[in-house]
């Protein structure tokens, strides 16, 4: 490794290849034209009844094979999180222009794999317990323990694609997969990997979760006849998140080694940092200091001028204090830029996907610097005083950016940001 006034000398980290299993649809074409349109896929719950729960809405991942991609024997030992993985990370490779199968034993050596997950597979562990307090102890699985880790979605990453690098598991809360895909470029850019699979994914709409959210009063309780109404981030009206699920995996390489392969470039991750509030387990500090220092390091760790960010992926949950003090941390690191500077939350068309949301706002910020247009905030429809920013209401935008900035706040007051330029091919 070469060294440059006693560190280590960086080397650009690009993205080669991204894949998505989101409400919005299947692969990352379904994903994008739901974003562009305004498509909201959050709906009533369909995974188990709702009725009882004061939030019977989310956004749910629909018309997902799990059995085209392991047999049903193996569907049995784990979660909706790990084959929702597994065709995330296949389509992202399958868009890098590589195939595991026929790598060497060399080069399986040399992938790795780290992902992000707030809630691992919580579906799978609610399952047994049920088994278990139903007294039906003989048929909980032999697979409880292991399945029932985080660790285990990115083994069986590993064991389906055969790839025999690192396979990491980074559970953060919400800002899990942001901090996965600063940890794989941090990895790469000092040498200690060339190329890795990274991500998040999480699959948490379960009883159990969706009624600790209804005590905790986080959810949206007043648009469950109307549900694709009820995301609505920085609108005045907003009355809590709606829990989504998903995975968008991406596929993160040296540069030098990319291009020498003639790999496509979709995008090129600049800078990355992380801080925390250090205040409280499920609140935000409301000086909104922390996420504004996250931000303003990751710009400063991409080594550019706040001003040369063109777009903001916000994390945007439609809560009212994650909004509020979003805007005012916005505000804060970027002082007048802030509203110069278009800005969105995608999770009003997808809902809240837990530990997998800064990986889709990567993705959404990839594929808007690409094709040169801005995915929305829909359902903008009373404005907020204290969150006067442009979210880019209700209509996606045509405008060309060259660099993006993706932000995410989590439980624990914790904060990470990732700066993305947009890619010379793909």
């Amino acid at each position: 490794m070469s060294v440059n006034n006693g560190r280590p000398a960086r080397r650009r980290v690009v993205v080669t290849g991204l894949g998505a299993v989101s409400p919005s649809g299947i692969g990352v074409k379904a994903f994008w034209e739901a974003l562009r349109d305004g498509i909201s896929g959050v709906d009533t719950i369909t995974g188990f009844d709702p009725e009882p729960l004061s939030c019977r809405i989310a956004g749910e991942v629909k018309n997902f094979h799990s059995d085209g991609y392991l047999p049903a024997n193996e569907l049995k030992r784990m979660g909706r999180a790990v084959p929702f993985a597994i065709a995330a990370t296949q389509e992202a490779l399958q868009l890098a222009r590589l195939s595991p199968e026929s790598f060497s034993l060399e080069e399986k050596q040399s992938w790795g794999v780290v992902l992000g997950s707030g809630g691992g597979t919580p579906d799978f562990t609610e399952e047994q317990y049920r088994l278990y307090f139903n007294d039906q102890v003989r048929k909980v699985s032999a697979y409880n323990v292991s399945s029932s880790t985080l660790g285990t979605i990115s083994s069986e990453i590993s064991l389906y694609f055969d790839l025999h690098g690192p396979s990491h598991m980074i559970s953060t809360g919400c800002t899990s997969s942001t901090d996965a895909i600063g940890y794989a470029f941090n990895m790469i850019r000092f040498g200690l990997a060339d190329h890795l699979v990274t991500g998040g994914v999480d699959a948490t709409i379960t009883p159990g979760i969706m009624q600790g959210f209804c005590v905790m009063r986080a959810v949206s309780t007043s648009h469950n006849e109307e549900p694709w109404r009820a995301s609505r981030p920085f609108d005045r009206l907003r009355d809590g998140f709606v829990l989504g699920e998903g995975a968008w995996v991406f596929v993160l390489e040296d540069q030098e080694r990319a291009l020498a392969r003639g790999a496509r470039i979709f995008a090129e991750v600049l800078g990355y940092a992380s801080t925390c509030d250090a205040y409280h387990r499920v609140r935000l500090d409301p000086s909104g200091e922390e996420p504004a220092r996250a931000m303003t390091l990751a710009v400063q760790d991409a080594g550019l001028a706040k001003d040369e960010i063109g777009y903001l992926a916000l994390h945007g949950t439609s809560t009212f204090l994650n909004d509020k003090t979003e805007t005012m941390a916005v505000k804060i690191c970027f002082g007048r830029h802030a509203y110069q500077t278009h800005m969105s939350s995608i999770k009003s068309m997808i809902g809240h996907p837990q530990g997998a949301s800064g990986a889709a706002g990567v993705a959404a910020a990839i594929l808007g610097m690409k094709h040169g247009l801005l995915p929305p905030t829909i359902n903008y429809e009373n404005s907020d005083p204290e969150c006067d920013l442009d979210y880019i209401p209700n209509r996606s935008i045509s405008k060309t950016v060259d660099v993006s900035l993706c932000n995410c706040i989590g439980f624990g007051s914790k904060n990470s940001a990732l700066v993305i330029a947009r890619g010379a091919s793909g």
